[in-house]
């Protein structure tokens, strides 16, 4: 009877096994993974007067400018603190070309967030729901322990499209259930309807202390 072939041993190196770890060396040529940023989130509930920490990253995030943008101005005593695409935009109007503007407008954004972190200094952004655009100056606050909160403004929504009644309402979700700590934010809260004008006073000091 004839003997079975000898078994054939095959070595499988580390890098190549099925599966995941995050000790797994990373091949060579392969795009670094980006850091993990996520922390635990406290979920805020809308007062008069809201208090975040000296130098802290404060993302107001809608999906109506306008609404945002009144917010913002109303309630930021320091303008100097408060930034967004569209504000860069207007001031690039007429010295940058339009294929170039988007690209220019953001340079310029993240360089003047970057400057005031890394100095310690407020930093108040308005944004849409991009995700992407919120995960950008957030990983830019993160390395400079700078804390990082979130406010979701929910305005007159009759006008979005279906598409845009999604994105809010996953990120309504998200914010609720403190999910938004993934994208490394702190505290978040959600401001709407009447509550939006209930908000008398925004400013970022420490609490004051007791007697």
């Amino acid at each position: 009877m004839p003997n079975p072939p000898n078994a054939r041993s095959v070595k499988i190196d580390s890098d190549e096994r099925g599966g995941w770890s995050s000790d797994r060396p990373r091949r060579e040529g392969a795009p670094q993974r980006p850091a993990d940023i996520s922390v635990r989130c406290r979920v805020l509930r809308p007062s008069d007067t809201l208090r975040y920490s000296p130098g802290s990253l404060l993302v107001i995030a809608s999906t109506s400018p306008a609404e945002r943008d009144r917010f913002a101005d109303r309630l930021i005593e320091n303008k100097a603190s408060l930034f967004s695409l569209d504000k860069v935009r207007g001031l690039l109007a007429g010295r940058v070309a339009d294929e170039e503007m988007d690209a220019r407008a953001a340079e310029l954004l993240d360089a003047a967030v970057r400057k005031r972190l890394e100095a310690g200094d407020t930093v108040v952004i308005t944004t849409g729901l991009d995700a992407e655009e919120r995960e950008r100056y957030v990983r830019m606050a993160t390395p400079l322990r700078r804390p990082r909160h979130l406010i979701l403004l929910e305005g007159k929504n009759d006008e979005l499209s279906e598409e845009e009644r999604a994105e809010l309402t996953a990120l309504r979700r998200r914010v609720m259930a403190g999910d938004v700590g993934s994208e490394g934010f702190q505290t978040a809260m959600r401001l709407s309807g009447a509550t939006i004008g209930e908000v008398r006073r925004l400013v970022f000091r420490p609490p004051p202390q007791e007697d």
